[in-house]
């Protein structure tokens, strides 16, 4: 038994790190679990006793008993995804029942409309070779839509003078981008309408009106654990920009996504994986295109959980580590995958970065990515364990050179490996 805190579980790379596995294995000491940013966009899986669960929207933690799991105030909802993910894992053998009492949905979380997703796709089709790899499900449309007022939140469903009011100032400005901006088919209100009241059927299940009282009651008297999306280095504001999230995946954005403010908040734990991961575009300074960077892949199964895109891989950048653990406010760090590094005869980090023009040595994460070209790695070699880590239950049991590379990266990154997963079942797990 672990002595737990209201935690916040940050993606530390760019969101493929193994995050839900952490959430799904800390959600065993907490009570209330609440996701506070992003969209369906996410792709979480977890392993419980051989089965493996597809998680995007969701709270990992709906695996357990007598747990609540909320979608924040800070979320984006696309209700028919929402809809097949808990058909998809009621299929698995979670009942209805079980969804309908432990899963709750913020009335303030906003809905992904279907121009949305229209605008999204034509977007990234337009910019071409300067696309930004987004899954097209319409985030950051939505995302933007909120920030200029003219979102449609999930109270809006289930009160029809609000939300034909709001349609009627929003639809003639989504139409008129709609037609003339992307040239695609505008939507009448009578359609949206329509659209709306399937939304609403879908999410009554779950809506929490009296969201205000229980997170009161929650925060004074609950364990809460704060799951975020993506990763820090996709954060709006702190990421690799304009090849970002269009939410804040940070520690920070929990208190504002969560409904629950800053003192709700003891500790955050990033999570790593033992080498690097990319989908989509943007800098990646340590990437492997050769047949080490191909090993990581298949070894690793590195495949989006939601695109199914092939991840870009490579070792890991304690560059850009150092910087998310400084900007993501992570207090303590689990790293994912060490079990993939078993079979390398060495293992190599990014200590710096090297200017390929000029061959200045640069230790400081050079936030304008746009200039990463311009850099090339410059690393530390580790000898590799060749042993296999997937049976290890403690840090004791792993091979002395594993133990070693661990050690570095916590020199490295001035922070604490409080856990080390061996492997994707909930068992494959050492605390530190």
């Amino acid at each position: 038994m672990i002595d737990f805190k209201n935690t916040v579980v940050v993606g530390a790379q760019f969101g493929d790190e193994g995050k839900a596995k952490i959430t799904d294995l800390l959600a065993t000491y907490a009570d209330f679990i609440i996701r506070f940013q992003g969209g369906s966009n996410a792709g979480h899986t977890v392993v419980n006793d051989g089965i493996k669960y597809a998680f995007h929207l969701i709270p990992s933690g709906i695996l357990y008993e007598n747990k609540i799991c909320m979608i924040g105030s800070g979320c984006v909802i696309k209700p028919d995804d929402l809809q097949k993910e808990i058909s998809d894992i009621i299929a698995q053998g979670i009942s209805k029942e079980h969804f309908e009492k432990c899963l709750k949905i913020s009335p303030l979380a906003h809905i992904t409309m279907k121009y949305h997703t229209d605008i999204d796709g034509a977007n990234e089709t337009n910019l071409g070779k300067s696309k930004i790899g987004t899954t097209k499900k319409g985030i950051g449309p939505t995302y933007t839509d909120k920030y200029a007022r003219r979102g449609i939140r999930v109270e809006d469903l289930f009160n029809t003078k609000t939300l034909s009011k709001k349609l009627d100032d929003i639809l003639p400005i989504k139409n008129k981008e709609l037609e003339f901006v992307y040239n695609l088919k505008p939507y009448s209100k009578e359609e949206i309408l329509a659209e709306c009241e399937k939304y609403k059927e879908i999410l009554a299940p779950y809506v929490d009106f009296n969201w205000q009282e229980n997170l009161l009651n929650i925060r004074n008297n609950k364990k809460i654990l704060f799951e975020g999306a993506q990763g820090v280095m996709l954060d709006i504001d702190y990421g690799t920009y304009p090849y970002v999230t269009s939410s804040n995946p940070i520690a920070g954005g929990a208190s504002i996504g969560a409904s629950m403010g800053v003192k709700a908040i003891d500790r955050a734990v990033g999570v790593f994986k033992a080498y690097m991961t990319r989908v989509g575009e943007g800098a990646f300074v340590t990437e492997l295109t050769d047949e080490t960077g191909e090993a990581l892949r298949n070894i690793g199964g590195e495949f989006g959980v939601t695109t199914g895109r092939p991840r870009r891989c490579g070792w890991f950048d304690a560059v850009s580590a150092k910087y998310s653990c400084l900007v993501g406010g992570i207090t303590e760090i689990a790293i994912t995958k060490l079990d993939v590094l078993d079979s390398f005869d060495e293992i190599k980090v990014a200590t710096a970065y090297k200017n390929k023009l000029t061959g200045e040595i640069i230790k400081q994460y050079p936030t304008n990515v746009l200039t990463h070209e311009e850099f090339e790695p410059v690393y530390e070699t580790f000898k590799g364990w060749k042993t296999d880590t997937t049976k290890c239950k403690n840090y004791s049991e792993l091979p002395q050179n594993a133990k070693d590379y661990l050690r570095a990266l916590e020199n490295m990154l001035q922070t604490k490996i409080a856990i080390v997963s061996v492997g994707p079942d909930r068992n494959q797990t050492i605390f530190v």
